[in-house]
């Protein structure tokens, strides 16, 4: 299946409730199939049609805080027009799960792959995966689901996949039981909620007094801490569905390597055979696959890069005035741990192809120590 019935595959897996829908490409065949769920009674959920990405966020918020499972996807441009509603679903500490297919942003307009549209969304409050294969994408919606409905956690997942390579693009997947899936989330069950009989209010207006800086922090506490639990989820996950999913990152051919780079999403497929393939001649490379972006894996990447002689960070997003957001995560991470030559390349933007001879481009810079290259297959005028 493509990974876009895959993500519907997992939301039905996941028995949610409520769906809102706006449609935008490539995503718009995630909330079709979801429709055409409801509509054949496969799926017993809610399905809003509403008039914009800002209201289908501000839906599926309020519909969770009435202690109803609810989903929503998007893409590009429609995540900008969340953007605001974003911060007010983490804010509230809501458990929702959102699947996001990465698009570039425009101008000029263009409707294929790159991560910038959720690596501006970075700091909304909201847990990140970003998957490598059509079957993350389904398993990371019940994944998600169970991280984020954690009452220690109470944080909502965006779950993303690359526009058509993964979101169009037909692999196979297993799915998983629907009885085993049933029992493994459970319901809803959330400790306060909207109740007609008890009646309470969400978001109320915080002076400089109040506890708004407290309730911040705990925010961000929620979102260091996660960390355990995610370890222990994906390990239960692994385990209950026999599946194989990576812990906060996937160290490629790691144990010895001299050099190595750090990537997310699906471009990491073609980059782990460039390894191989490097590998083949002798040259000792390896791979770190960030799967969680929020919480930052920081320590998993410090114990990865422990003895490297460089590192290389691929970006598939882009930020004006500064170096990729991934760089300086990185950088910030194993700031004053470690010390090792660290290089930025910027690939893939628009949809442009990552090719193997780009991965070996990279990774001849790391082992010459040229820092001269950090744009990736652009023609330079």
């Amino acid at each position: 299946m493509t990974g876009n019935e895959a993500v519907a595959m997992g939301v039905k897996l996941s028995r949610v409730k409520v769906v809102a829908a706006y449609p935008i490409t490539p995503q718009t065949t995630i909330v079709e199939k979801l429709a055409e769920m409801v509509a054949n009674g496969d799926l017993d959920s809610k399905f809003i049609e509403v008039e914009s990405e800002h209201s289908a966020m501000s839906s599926v918020t309020a519909s969770e805080i009435t202690g109803v499972r609810s989903y929503t996807a998007s893409s590009s441009h429609g995540i900008l027009y969340m953007h605001e509603a974003l911060h007010w679903a983490a804010g509230m500490r809501v458990p929702l799960v959102m699947s996001v297919v990465n698009r570039a942003i425009g101008p000029p307009w263009n409707i294929w792959g790159e991560q910038t549209d959720t690596f501006n969304q970075r700091d909304t409050g909201w847990m990140q995966i970003y998957c490598e294969t059509n079957q993350e994408a389904m398993d990371s919606i019940m994944l998600g689901y169970k991280i984020a409905e954690n009452k220690k956690i109470l944080l909502p997942v965006m779950n993303m996949l690359d526009a058509f390579t993964l979101s169009h693009t037909s692999e196979p997947v297993e799915i998983r039981n629907e009885k085993t899936a049933a029992d493994y989330l459970g319901d809803l069950d959330l400790d306060f909620k909207l109740d007609f009989n008890n009646p309470a209010s969400y978001g109320s207006l915080a002076s400089p007094d109040s506890p708004f800086m407290e309730m911040k922090r705990d925010m961000r506490d929620s979102m260091y801490n996660a960390v355990g639990t995610i370890k222990n989820e994906i390990s239960s996950f692994n385990e209950l569905f026999d599946a194989d999913l990576p812990g906060l990152t996937e160290n490629f051919m790691m144990e010895d390597a001299d050099y190595a780079l750090v990537t997310a999403g699906a471009i990491s497929s073609t980059a782990k055979y460039t390894v191989r393939k490097m590998r083949e001649r002798g040259q000792k490379v390896g791979l770190i696959r960030l799967y969680f972006y929020r919480p930052f894996p920081a320590e998993e990447i410090l114990k990865a890069v422990k003895g490297l002689k460089a590192l290389g960070v691929v970006e598939r997003n882009l930020s004006f005035g500064q170096r990729g957001p991934t760089f300086e995560d990185v950088v910030s991470s194993l700031y004053g741990r470690v010390n090792i030559p660290i290089r930025d390349y910027v690939v893939g933007l628009g949809g442009r192809d990552v090719r193997v001879k780009d991965y070996e481009k990279m990774f001849e810079n790391l082992i010459e120590g040229n820092n001269e290259i950090d744009w990736i297959n652009v023609e330079v005028k």
